[in-house]
């Protein structure tokens, strides 16, 4: 596969996005960024008009501070040195002024970061590709007042000396190294001033212009002077050897694609220099960095620096894969718009009408998707802040994606409790991957499972290795299926009822998937199995029984754990032994119950025992997983017993 041409494609079929200011899943700015153009963090507003005469500035509100504007190719990847860019910079470019308003530690002179600044001005305002808002901001800056001008109007504030605070006096507020842009107010005369029906009004901001976004991409297209091949097209064109940063994140300062160390061992024994060892056109490489930040941010998940993201390649709706099921299928009715809540609560937790739902949506999907859809997944992380490595990166069609996200459900298909909207629930699939890693490693904290501190990488570590379980059908690793499982053995040392119900939950759906894994034809369901024989699952049934016989003695407002769920470790380890001691010490709880309800738990068990193989029962081995099953089927079909059971009884 290549990357680099995918996202370009990517970027190609989604032209006429850029530039365009759309809103996120979380109401952040949507940005597929115009070539020559990058996204920065503005804190003042400049507002001038046409003939660059200062009207007003003023502080940018926290919400709006995101701004588009155009970059050269090395004041996009500029650090230390001077690199100015062409339009909107920060006060020490802009201002000529800058030096009579500031005081430096150490006295540094600033006026060259001007002079870099209004020369690449002057050379944009003056060419025939020029705007009209850049040749007002070039008259009004060449004025060299700027810093007199924010003093004046009260955006910047100063000492006792006249100069400028620093930002640690007043609170943080950005102040020298304020970044500033600029908005340019048209003064139309009445005639001109009429639009024409049907016209779109040319907004004042210059970071919403698209006219002057187009400008600059043209200006920048005749500036280039030096061609060289690109590796990706054979064409020659505009080489890059800077390329952008900001990929998962507007703070992100990694980059996937640098050579910047020709001095040291970059290159020896390898190439000469950085061009024999790869060549990108200029143009190529915004298409695909910018593609990629604009998907990234549209439908990416971050896991604590893992940053991963799914696209179909006509952007069509496709469900998550590291969501719960109960959530893939409630963002398909919604996007749908037909999902009744009401009917699916009413049949929630039932294991075949919640397949069904499933299934049905699924079903969905599949029928959208053209017969050439192709799916790309993409995972990327760093190990330290100026490198970004790619972790993963799969092009698969969308039919073969479909079909193993609906193995993963089917497979690890078992009832999880819920809670959401103030109501309790329980669904029939599979948790959502965050959730399985706050299930395996997480504490709880404020009634829910959560990662805390350094334990937070760990989401990111689950995600690396469930990855390739959801969408290749590889193994389940067994270390996560028996720290479920031991976790769900140990109910006392959880506070919330509802954190062990879902951990319990999430231990019978591994040790499902795992014994699928071992057996293709051996089916395991929610419904309980009364013909097995299988030593693990009978004591599980065991155990369900006992704990519901004390459970059913207890008051309402009782939370004293049961007897079964004390020794539920010891149980798992020891099974024989722990349950001599479980009998006898239910023994003063039976006889609470009444003599119909009574006897029909003591048959119950009698009938258990009668399954077990013969030796099987005294044998010291330990339980594996599948005594999980047995005990969440049992427990479940108690608590679930219809009507004409109970009047049977």
């Amino acid at each position: 596969m290549n990357w680099v041409r995918e996202l370009c494609d990517l970027y190609e079929k989604n032209q006429t996005l850029a530039g365009k200011v759309e809103r996120g899943r979380f109401g952040e700015p949507l940005i597929l960024l115009p070539l020559f153009h990058t996204t920065v963090t503005a804190q003042i507003t400049v507002t001038i008009n046409h003939e660059g005469v200062f009207l007003r500035a003023e502080r940018v509100a926290d919400e709006d501070k995101i701004t588009i504007i155009p970059v050269t190719e090395k004041s996009a990847a500029r650090t230390a040195g001077i690199e100015a860019h062409p339009l909107c910079d920060n006060l020490k470019y802009l201002s000529g002024d800058y030096n009579d308003y500031t005081v430096s530690e150490k006295g540094k002179d600033y006026s060259e970061h001007h002079r870099c600044y209004i020369e690449g001005l002057e050379a944009w305002a003056k060419s025939e590709f020029s705007h009209e808002k850049v040749r007002a901001v070039y008259k009004y800056l060449e004025k060299g007042n700027l810093m007199k001008d924010l003093i004046a109007c009260g955006v910047l504030l100063t000492g006792e000396d006249g100069c400028v605070l620093p930002k640690e006096k007043i609170q943080n507020v950005a102040q020298q190294d304020a970044f500033v842009r600029f908005c340019v107010e048209e003064e139309w005369d009445e005639g001109r001033n009429l639009l024409r029906e049907g016209e779109d009004r040319i907004p004042n901001e210059c970071w919403l212009d698209l006219t002057l976004q187009e400008a600059y991409i043209a200006y920048c297209r005749a500036s280039v002077t030096q061609v060289g091949l690109s590796y990706l097209t054979g064409e020659w064109t505009s080489i890059s050897y800077l390329h952008p940063k900001k990929i998962r994140n507007e703070g992100d300062g990694a980059k996937l694609i640098s050579a910047n160390d020709e001095t040291d061992y970059t290159f020896r024994g390898r190439f000469i220099n950085k061009e024999e060892a790869f060549a990108i056109g200029y143009e190529d490489s915004q298409k695909a960095h910018n593609a990629l930040k604009w998907i990234i941010r549209r439908q990416g998940r971050n896991w604590n620096g893992l940053c991963v993201v799914t696209w179909e390649s006509d952007l069509k709706e496709l469900p998550d894969w590291c969501l719960d099921t109960d959530m893939v299928c409630d963002n398909y009715e919604a996007w749908e718009g037909w999902g009744d809540e009401e009917e699916d609560r009413r049949y929630a937790g039932t294991d075949p009408r919640e397949a069904a739902r499933f299934q049905r949506a699924i079903a969905g999907y599949e029928k959208m998707m053209d017969a050439g859809s192709q799916t790309i997944l993409m995972a990327f992380d760093a190990a330290t802040t100026g490198r970004l490595a790619m972790m993963e990166c799969q092009q698969l069609s969308t039919s073969a994606y479909l079909k193993n996200l609906k193995r993963w459900h089917e497979d690890c298909g078992w009832l999880y409790p819920k809670y959401k909207d103030k109501s309790y629930y329980r669904y029939y699939g599979v948790a959502g991957v965050r959730d399985i890693a706050n299930l395996l490693y997480g504490t709880e904290s404020r009634g829910d499972m959560a990662l805390k501190g350094s334990a937070e990488k760990m989401s990111g570590e689950v995600c690396k290795r469930l990855l390739p379980c959801i969408l290749s059908g590889r193994p389940v690793p067994q270390d996560m299926v028996n720290l479920a499982v031991q976790r769900a053995s140990s109910p006392v040392s959880y506070e919330s009822r509802m954190n062990w119900d879902r951990t319990l939950s999430l231990a019978c759906s591994l040790v499902k998937k795992k014994e699928i894994e071992r057996k293709e034809e051996e089916v395991w369901t929610v419904a309980l199995n009364t013909e097995s024989h299988d030593r693990d699952y009978l004591y599980g049934r065991l155990l369900a029984v006992a704990d519901r016989i004390e459970y059913r003695t207890q008051d309402k407002e009782e939370s004293r754990e049961t007897n079964a769920k004390r020794f539920m470790n010891a149980f798992s380890q020891q099974p024989f032994r722990t349950w001599k001691v479980i009998e006898e010490r239910i023994q003063p709880y039976k006889m609470k119950l009444a003599a119909p309800e009574r006897r029909h738990y003591e048959h119950m068990i009698e009938e258990i025992c009668w399954l077990f193989q013969e030796g099987d029962f005294e044998k010291g081995d330990s339980l594996n997983g599948r005594y999980l099953l047995g005990f969440h089927n049992q427990a479940y079909a108690l608590r679930n017993r219809t009507e004409e059971e109970k009047d049977h009884e």
